[in-house]
């Protein structure tokens, strides 16, 4: 039976081979069937058709041997699995491509021809034929473009590389120092799971102060942080609003592994940004009970017009996480205290 099946394997892959060189001279099959052929008939219902063109390919017909055509071959069997490969493609790195594939044990036969299975079942009084058609593998484009959200939390570090502490009048809250990314992005392949990321963002900061009854102000030569003991105050916060282009190298294991989204992916790059907005917020009530009130003040004058650092991601499946660090100070010098934002985050 594999004896029959390899032929017949062989003998359609030349059929689609020389199919598809004369597209524009289709083969009328049944009639060359009908004039010139041997057809070969085996088992119950099977049948080889061989075509000839003239007598002399007849005559060079008689001198072959089925048997021995299959043994000069040389198929290579795996002994464990009973694989036998018919036709494989090797590329220029190396690797095989397995094309035709032929799995033969005990009355059942199975034949892989790229994303098509043939099973054949001659185990009970009739034989049964399954034939199968793989899902399309899906591909990625070499060159796409996408739109993200980042949400993540702000802080800072000092000029010592630590967290302001809470006795800092401008030591941050993690709840509600929020940072809000709108990212229009590019991916272009370099080679398999290699990727250069790269795209322009607009970033929303905010910084909320631990110390609620601090309200940073613009003073002459510095942002000074006042303490309001004259009203209760309730929120104060710093915001600013950043263009900001950005790249990155990406690798994706996934990928790398055909594995898809499954793998690891890790991804880190430079940014930089130019400022568009600031200002400071306090929320405060009055002492003698009124309603709730508001101050807003540009800080614009002593925040960096310039920020610049380092972004990294690292995601498993649809997860995606990132971190952002300022490699230079969140004020102009000497117009403020240094301090470096950081920010970590999820990617939606």
């Amino acid at each position: 039976m594999k004896k029959y099946l390899l032929l017949f394997c062989l003998m359609a892959l030349v059929q689609v081979a020389f199919a598809s060189e004369y597209k524009e001279f289709p083969l009328k099959t049944e009639a060359i069937v009908l004039k010139d052929s041997v057809v070969i008939e085996f088992g119950k219902s099977g049948k080889v058709v061989i075509i000839v063109e003239s007598k002399e390919d007849f005559d060079k017909l008689k001198l072959m041997n089925i048997n021995q055509i299959i043994s000069e071959l040389d198929l290579q069997e795996n002994k464990e699995t009973g694989e036998l490969t018919i036709v494989e493609i090797r590329k220029k790195d190396g690797s095989v491509k397995e094309v035709v594939k032929v799995y033969e044990d005990a009355g059942q036969t199975e034949v892989n021809v790229g994303r098509m299975k043939i099973s054949v079942d001659e185990n009970g009084s009739n034989t049964k034929v399954k034939f199968e058609t793989g899902a399309r593998k899906h591909q990625d484009p070499p060159f796409r473009t996408y739109f993200n959200i980042d949400l993540g939390v702000n802080n800072y570090l000092d000029a010592d590389g630590k967290f302001p502490t809470s006795d800092q009048p401008y030591a941050v809250k993690g709840w509600g120092s929020w940072q809000l990314g709108l990212n229009w992005m590019a991916a272009q392949r370099i080679s398999k799971g290699f990727f250069w990321d790269f795209g322009i963002g607009i970033q929303f900061y905010n910084f909320k102060f631990e110390n609620r009854d601090f309200q940073a102000v613009r003073g002459d030569e510095m942002i000074e942080f006042v303490q309001r003991t004259d009203v209760e105050g309730f929120k104060s916060k710093i915001s600013s609003t950043y263009l900001t282009a950005m790249t990155m190298l990406e690798l994706d294991f996934g990928k790398m592994n055909d594995q898809g989204r499954r793998g690891m992916r890790l991804a880190a790059g430079p940014y930089v940004g130019y400022r568009l907005g600031g200002q400071s917020k306090f929320l405060y009530r009055e002492l003698d009970g009124s309603g709730r009130r508001r101050d807003k003040e540009s800080t614009g004058l002593y925040l960096e017009n310039l920020r610049y650092g380092i972004r990294g991601e690292i995601g498993v499946g649809r997860v995606k996480f990132f971190s952002t660090y300022d490699l230079n100070s969140l004020f102009q010098d000497n117009k403020g205290p240094e301090l470096n934002p950081i920010t970590f985050g999820i990617v939606f």
